[in-house]
């Protein structure tokens, strides 16, 4: 008699899973407070810096996808180690990039590869296996409620590195800081990898790949994550600049973009609990229109400390909301078997909207002395968004096994 497959309990996967997630999303977040000293140490332009960041966000979404393809195959605990490690170097490299190129290699290259094994492909491919259908979605909110506490209480941690050790120490001891997360993935081991047991697969990743790409709601879910992609990595890293010459001090920035984060741990989990009990093609088209009405009214409302805290504080609340339904529906549609590498196919997508929001707020800052423009593209993609979700078929998928396949 075959027995199922033994695995984590839920509090020790979101404990291990959601730390982790803090460590890297944190991290991450805070990178818009460093344009500003490492342009003016260097001499160079803010599309410079922007278009690092953007290698970042697309070596991300590409480097996810084979993450994915790891953690599905392998195990996490691999994956992350590997991540943990490459993000120290990253930070290291960044903080002692000296050429745009060097720069671009460390802080693009090395850090996206190293965010694809620390981040919510791989921490949602355990959470999918481990965690049964009901609380699925609950669960995927809770991780991704971890990453906006990350950047709460790692955005301001991470001014105060700059203000008293200086923007490059800052790094260094961020370097150090992510090697903590090899530890956490222990906790991640999988009993199903290297055993007997391994996850039930009806499909190889080739066809698992196939089916995906070729269904329309996998197609919609991705351009919709383009468009999130674009909105919070722009509003990310070129709020603080933005800011400041409005003439606001940097202090307000690091406290807009903790008000993010706090918030966004209210309205990821949130999003999560919502998934267990209502279509989530709903909740994301909701999302995605209230983004573009909060942002149009703060444009419209006159820009004072006290207006950039409440819209900090409605963006949170939509920030990382996208992601426990995202990736909850592309569970509920093809399963968990392929589960991270499903979900790094989603992320490229989103990583490649991320690539365009923070490189053509760089650029086109560069060319027209203002943001402008860039904040009306993400009001017209907020509104394309909320209509592309709204014919998502959730219903698992009705898959008609190979000739000679044995259903698990």
């Amino acid at each position: 008699m075959q027995h199922a497959p033994k695995t984590l309990s839920i509090a020790q996967v979101l404990a291990c899973g959601a730390t982790i997630v803090t460590l890297s999303m944190g991290i991450r977040h805070g990178f818009g407070l460093w344009l500003q000293p490492i342009t003016q140490e260097h001499g160079w332009t803010r599309e410079t810096f922007a278009l690092a960041i953007a290698i970042q966000n697309l070596a991300w979404g590409i480097a996810g996808i084979f993450a994915g393809m790891a953690a599905d195959r392998f195990g996490a605990f691999r994956v992350i180690i590997v991540g943990s490690v490459l993000y120290a170097l990253g930070l290291v490299g960044m903080a002692h990039a000296d050429t745009p190129l060097l720069f671009a290699l460390s802080t693009g290259v090395l850090i996206g590869m190293a965010q694809a094994g620390t981040t919510y492909a791989v921490i949602y491919g355990v959470i999918g296996r481990n965690v049964s259908a009901e609380k699925r979605s609950w669960a995927m909110g809770v991780a991704a409620a971890a990453g906006s506490f990350g950047q709460f209480l790692m955005v301001p941690t991470e001014g105060f590195l700059i203000g008293h050790f200086g923007w490059q120490e800052a790094l260094v001891m961020l370097g150090a800081a992510s090697l903590l997360m090899i530890p956490l993935a222990w906790g991640l081991r999988e009993p199903t990898f290297g055993g007997a047991t391994a996850a039930p697969r009806e499909q190889t990743i080739l066809q698992a790949l196939r089916e995906a790409i070729k269904y329309p709601s996998f197609q919609l879910l991705m351009a919709g994550y383009f468009v999130c992609g674009f909105q919070v990595v722009f509003i990310g890293v070129h709020m603080p600049s933005y800011l400041k010459d409005k003439g606001l001090s940097p202090q307000v920035a690091s406290y807009a973009l903790a008000l993010i984060g706090l918030f966004n741990v209210f309205g990821t989990y949130a999003a999560g609990v919502l998934g267990q009990k209502m279509q989530k093609k709903n909740i994301l088209a909701f999302i995605y229109f209230a983004r573009a009405i909060a942002i149009s009214l703060f444009l419209l409302a006159p820009l004072t400390p006290t207006s950039v805290y409440v819209f900090s504080s409605v963006m949170g609340l939509l920030w990382l909301s996208t992601i426990p339904p995202t990736n909850a529906t592309v569970a509920q549609i093809f399963g968990v078997a392929h589960l991270s590498m499903l979900g790094g196919f989603v992320f490229f997508s989103h990583q490649i909207g991320s690539f365009m929001g923070v490189w053509l707020g760089g650029y086109l800052y560069d060319k027209t002395g203002s943001y402008d423009i860039v904040w009306y593209i993400a009001i017209g993609l907020g509104v394309a968004a909320a209509l592309i979700n709204l014919p998502v078929k959730e219903s698992a998928i009705n898959r008609t096994l190979p000739r000679g396949a044995v259903t698990p």
